[in-house]
């Protein structure tokens, strides 16, 4: 027996379809495979998102060198990466796009090299992306 390609995508779990996007494969590329700390790092994003086409988002880490902002239920999962030097303080306010009800997250390199993580769910009533 055959089942469609439709078909068996619907017997995705999930989360391993959300996953499949290549959420968890971008936070490794930006970290060059470490395992981002929680905590560090401040993410402030609605709790509930009236219209997906412009959500905002304000990212802050004392002492990053980056930050990179992150959506998981996006097609394309990386947004943004802010690149700060020693004069600038390590914050940003953006507005982003979400495809539907997802979760947010911001990974911080901080300047001894670690990383950390903070992630906010986001519910979204009208999704932004097409």
């Amino acid at each position: 027996m055959r089942l469609s390609a439709a078909a068996a995508a619907a017997l995705v779990p999930v989360g391993l379809a959300r996953a499949s996007n290549g959420v968890e494969q971008a936070i490794a590329e930006f970290t060059g495979g470490a395992t981002p700390l929680k905590g560090g790092v401040l993410l402030e994003a609605p709790e509930i998102a009236d219209n997906g086409g412009s959500v905002p988002v304000q990212i802050a880490a004392e002492g990053a060198r980056r930050i990179a902002l992150f959506a998981d239920g996006n097609p394309n999962p990386g947004v943004a990466v802010f690149t700060f030097g020693r004069l600038v303080p390590p914050a940003a306010t953006i507005r982003i796009r979400l495809a539907g009800s997802q979760k947010v997250i911001a990974v911080a390199e901080m300047a001894d090299g670690t990383f950390r993580q903070a992630s906010q769910a986001i519910a979204v009533t009208v999704g932004g992306c097409a």
